[in-house]
């Protein structure tokens, strides 16, 4: 049973992204949305830990990276969503963790 999980703190505010990763399982999702696409931006703290999570999808919303002037310098691997995106993720999961 696939689970999404959706993380919206900045990995430079809290451990919200690494208490996330600890508990994936391979063939769920991780959405990064508001504050949170800051953890897959290129060369950022989050980086090494979004590219070692085998086997769990990872993606950030467009509108927050978009809002975020994080433009071209989001981490290869992680697909950009928009909001319909996030609907069929939410859809193509079994169930939804949201990390606060």
């Amino acid at each position: 049973m696939a689970m999404l999980h959706t993380v919206n703190k900045s990995p430079y505010q809290c451990n919200t992204l690494e208490s996330c990763l600890n508990h994936t399982q391979e063939g769920d999702v991780v959405l990064l949305i508001e504050d949170g696409v800051y953890a897959a931006a290129k060369g950022g703290r989050a980086a090494d830990a979004l590219a070692a999570a085998k086997g769990v999808k990872i993606c950030a919303l467009s509108a927050d990276v978009k809002a975020r002037g994080l433009d071209g310098r989001i981490i290869d691997g992680v697909e950009i969503v928009d909001y319909a995106g996030f609907v069929d993720l939410v859809t193509e999961t079994d169930k939804t963790q949201a990390w606060l």
